[in-house]
């Protein structure tokens, strides 16, 4: 083989080495866990309303709670989400660990008042119907409330949030803590849902299936479905409601 064609190949290898390590972490991040992928785009269910959403795009943390141990083997969070301040969905002690120098947060006005200054920095609170953009990543803060009397206490009107995620083309709904409500319903065009289910704080099986039928999400995972004394719900009776409305994905969210 002459020197040239040594060279050549030389170059060939490299480069071939240079393209994998440039492409590594998100395949590696995406392949080490068991989520579901939708085109670009892989949901790795945490637990009870914990998720980790991976693209090429961005790393998304939402309501990130619990073992910082259960987010060691992700990406650090470009963005992290949170809908409102109560423990199953807001724990400082778990942002401290996971928050880096370079994530940004958007929170609703109550999180974002309990911050401490430095992550406040990070922060942009969102109250219901605004907006933002953080590089290719749009945020809308959607209404999250109870109707049912008695239960306002839990989640009052105005106060905490649910967003669409606008993300690699698609659009992603977390409900956050919330009824079957109008501004549910009146959803267009999503691509992936998350709908809570659990009583007494958010609602039941019927009403969650009930509001899907009618957005009609391609896809829906229902999450949250443990509550208070009897107020499990059951995700596979959510999924023979739902029926043909939506491809219901039953993730693992708890143990």
């Amino acid at each position: 083989m002459t020197q040239q064609n040594t060279r050549r190949n030389f170059l060939k290898y490299s480069a071939a080495i240079t393209s994998a390590i440039t492409v590594m972490p998100y395949a590696a991040y995406a392949d080490g866990h068991r989520g579901d992928k939708f085109e670009n785009i892989t949901i790795n269910p945490i637990s009870h309303a914990s998720f980790v959403m991976t693209s090429p795009n961005g790393t998304i943390y939402v309501d990130p709670v619990g073992d910082a141990a259960d987010y060691a083997s992700f990406a650090e969070p470009d963005l992290v989400l949170i809908t409102h301040h109560h423990g199953d969905h807001f724990k400082q002690e778990t942002l401290n660990a996971i928050v880096s120098e370079n994530t940004q947060m958007i929170v609703n006005p109550e999180v974002y008042a309990k911050l401490p200054a430095p992550m406040q920095a990070k922060a942009r609170q969102l109250a219901n119907g605004e907006s933002t953009k953080m590089a290719d990543i749009a945020v809308d803060a959607i209404p999250a409330y109870n109707t049912t009397k008695g239960r306002e206490k839990f989640h009052p009107k105005g106060r905490d949030n649910g967003y669409i995620v606008s993300l690699d083309g698609q659009r992603i709904y977390i409900s956050g803590d919330t009824e079957d409500i109008p501004d549910m319903r009146a959803l267009k065009n999503i691509d992936i849902a998350f709908v809570c289910m659990n009583l007494p704080f958010t609602m039941d099986v019927k009403a969650a299936a009930s509001a899907v039928a009618e957005f009609k999400p391609a896809h829906v995972y229902p999450y949250h479905y443990r509550g208070r004394d009897n107020g499990t719900q059951d995700p596979q009776e959510f999924a023979d409601l739902v029926g043909a409305a939506s491809d219901v994905k039953l993730g693992k969210w708890y143990g």
